[in-house]
């Protein structure tokens, strides 16, 4: 695999060569990451997205549809059932992370008053849950994990001022 990270930004893009076979690829950030998004290279397949606020290491998210977290790539799932630790995560045998291809990975770790990553449940409230972050976030990447729901984006360019209402659906 080929690193390129930086740890003042918690952010690391690792490519790798998967084998088809469960693997742990190094990504250069010196703690856990929270969020990895890995993305076939050469082949089609979906985005496969490990996120800590799921709490199951056998379910996994995919960032180009709505669809609910859940246990893709069989026993082992895309992430072999094994947390990221502060060296490396793990990959299972699913195509979206360690099939027989070319991948890239996108590693975020938090950092304090920059990055924060984490779940929440809603309330049904029309002007939603408040979410302390400790700072006002430029960009809110958000996603519904128990049911199908489109993945939103909110920003500080598109909507300066609270309530922020004007979002962007990457699915």
């Amino acid at each position: 695999s080929t690193v390129q990270a930086s740890t003042d930004a918690g952010f690391s893009i690792v490519t790798y060569t998967g084998t088809g076979s469960n693997a742990t690829i190094g990504h250069g950030l010196g703690v856990a990451p929270s969020v990895v998004m890995t993305k076939v290279r050469n082949t089609a397949n979906n985005w496969g997205v490990f996120h800590s606020g799921i709490n199951d290491n056998t379910k996994a998210l995919l960032l180009d549809t709505t669809d609910a977290a859940a246990a893709y790539g069989g026993s082992t799932g895309m992430w072999n059932n094994t947390a990221p630790t502060s060296t490396v995560f793990s990959v299972g045998t699913n195509g979206s992370t360690g099939g027989s291809a070319n991948y890239v990975a996108y590693c975020f770790a938090e950092i304090e008053g920059y990055s924060k990553f984490g779940s929440y449940i809603g309330n049904g409230s029309t002007d939603g849950t408040f979410i302390y972050l400790g700072f006002r976030p430029a960009w809110f990447l958000l996603k519904r994990s128990d049911t199908s729901a489109n993945w939103l984006i909110y920003d500080n360019k598109r909507d300066p001022d609270n309530r922020v209402a004007q979002g962007l659906f990457p699915n």
